[in-house]
């Protein structure tokens, strides 16, 4: 049998001809990969069902000697992080050991491009996120979903989604996958099996992640980035979702310890824009975040935050217990000395102990929620209070909110797809059944960009004074800069 030139380039979905082993690769006639915007093959382009099944063997074969390597040095496998190194040196040789084989038996060794390739899908199976760490190296990936293994779909950033390359061999390969990812999540059990078939986690690069499997057609995955982990309002103001105005109103408001939520729909920027938001405090502060998964990340900016305590929730062990929700969380937080709690996402029963923080001296609390219009804060928080085991009374509930909250920031797409501020709402109090509010930035001519809108309360107005606001900045045009103004960021 003549076994064709490894020469030539991978197939994008072509199957081994029958008869031909590993090292023989039919189907090399077809034409290579074609161009696309992001290069000649996606991040994460899936080489060929033959290179992958190489990529399978070499990838036993090393975790094979790796555990012979520590079994000999007296540590275990799962206690022992891979040191990088060994993993390299293990892959190299079995690269060798294959070159070796394909040689004795008359078959031409691997190309470079296509060795290259399959030591690196070993050392991601290995060391990273396998099918998915091409994607995730990719800066310009915002968001990656999978409707099975191969079923995968990458939205670029100022690009719709497009299809991509698989990201597992196979719907159980993509199980095993989460799984693995779970298991070096770190702080406390994560599972996902048919008893527990929703997970969500962060991975290593602060990406979020959700997985989901038995309660539908095949196991699917969601995968948000966040590309901006440490930024002030300045970069917000530079991305075009703020204007100079409100990033000094923004930054006045944070001073000032005003109560603030950061409201949108999902994938908007809610927790860029916290981030941000949060530049404004003083570094000397100590911080308490409340989060269901991590996702903040303030205590890993240590220059703008060194004194964070972050706190995640917990779901309940194989024994169905242990579980820590939210509130408990919240009734853990105050008892921790904090200057500001931040909330990752208010969406269940403890926006009660959340407000009822915010009403008792904890000012200048930060969070996000979803919701498509800042009025329909006021309505969301209601809803979420309601179902909190004390049973409040409504009108109860709506004196609380007027009391605890003071502004709410809405963010929305524009038609051309850019992430904006179009609201700020200033609460007023309590007025009849229903809390009063001020919509002192409202959505701009074209539906876009606020642009001061209802007057502010002379009360608001002068804590904001009081912490470097200037009211005469709210009569100026969007690109004004007041006297004096420095052309750096505004943090």
């Amino acid at each position: 049998m003549t076994h064709p030139s490894w020469l030539e380039p991978w197939p994008i979905n072509g199957s081994p001809t029958a008869g031909h082993g590993i090292n023989g690769v039919a189907n090399r006639n077809q034409p290579a990969e074609s161009a696309s915007a992001h290069g000649p093959r996606p991040p994460g382009a899936h080489p060929g069902a033959q290179e992958a099944a190489l990529v399978r063997q070499l990838r036993r074969e090393v975790a094979q000697r790796l555990t012979e390597v520590n079994r000999r040095a007296g540590t275990g496998a799962s206690t022992v992080a891979p040191d990088r190194q060994l993993v390299a040196r293990l892959i190299a040789d079995a690269l060798d050991a294959f070159t070796n084989r394909a040689l004795a038996a008359g078959s031409p060794p691997l190309r470079p491009e296509v060795e290259s390739r399959v030591g690196r899908a070993v050392t991601d199976a290995l060391l990273g996120m396998g099918g998915l760490q091409q994607l995730l190296d990719d800066p310009d990936v915002e968001d990656v979903v999978a409707n099975g293994c191969d079923n995968v779909w990458v939205r670029y950033a100022g690009v719709g989604f497009t299809p991509a390359a698989p990201i597992a061999d196979s719907d159980d390969d993509l199980v095993d996958l989460v799984r693995m990812l779970a298991a070096r999540s770190g702080m406390d059990e994560r599972r996902f099996d048919r008893a527990h078939p929703i997970l969500d986690l962060q991975l290593p690069d602060g990406s979020r992640l959700n997985a989901v499997m038995a309660v539908c057609p095949r196991p699917s995955l969601s995968i948000r980035r966040h590309g901006m982990t440490q930024v002030t309002l300045a970069d917000l103001q530079a991305k075009g979702t703020i204007d100079s105005r409100l990033a000094a109103f923004v930054s006045a408001a944070v001073r000032a310890r005003l109560n603030i939520l950061i409201a949108g729909p999902t994938g908007v920027g809610k927790t860029t824009a916290l981030r941000a938001f949060a530049s404004a405090i003083d570094p000397l502060e100590r911080l308490v975040t409340i989060e269901d998964s991590f996702e903040l990340g303030l205590h890993t900016n240590v220059a703008a935050h060194p004194n964070v305590a972050p706190l995640q929730a917990r779901e309940a062990n194989v024994e169905g217990e242990g579980a820590i929700g939210m509130s408990a969380l919240f009734k853990a937080g105050l008892r921790m000395a904090p200057g500001r709690v931040l909330v990752g996402e208010a969406r269940g029963p403890e926006v009660l102990v959340m407000l009822n923080a915010m009403s008792q001296g904890n000012d200048g609390s930060l969070g996000t929620i979803h919701a498509s219009t800042s009025a329909g804060v006021l309505e969301k928080l209601a809803v979420y209070a309601a179902q909190a085991p004390e049973q409040l009374s409504s009108e109860t509930i709506k004196r609380l909110i007027a009391e605890a909250l003071h502004l709410v920031v809405q963010l929305r797409f524009t038609a051309d797809g850019l992430r904006v501020v179009t609201s700020v709402r200033e609460i007023a109090g309590y007025d009849g059944d229903q809390v009063a509010s001020n919509e002192i930035f409202r959505p701009g001519p074209d539906g876009g960009r606020a642009q001061p809108g209802a007057p502010i309360s002379t009360a608001a107005l002068a804590r904001l004074e009081a912490h470097g606001f200037d009211r005469r900045w709210l009569q100026r045009p969007a690109d004004w800069r007041y006297p004096g103004a420095h052309d750096g960021p505004i943090s």
